[in-house]
């Protein structure tokens, strides 16, 4: 079995991490999670995470956020 994680199975990951990063944003923006899931897909942050190259699939969703924030 393969365990690795490619730009091709990335895609398993994206649903967590994004959901993760939208209760932080709409709890810091007030907003519903579903304007929040629309905002990070919209954003130039989530097209870096859905890059494998980037290893931010790696990361935990604190240390997402903050780079969400500060982009």
């Amino acid at each position: 079995m393969n365990l690795n994680i490619t730009q091709e199975n990335l895609h398993l990951l994206l649903p967590g991490k994004v959901t993760a990063l939208a209760r932080f944003y709409a709890e810091d923006n007030k907003c519903s999670m579903l304007e929040a899931i629309r905002y990070i897909y919209d954003s130039p942050f989530y097209t870096l995470l859905a890059k494998e190259s980037t290893k931010y699939w790696n990361l935990g969703a604190v240390a997402l956020y903050e780079m969400f924030v500060e982009k």
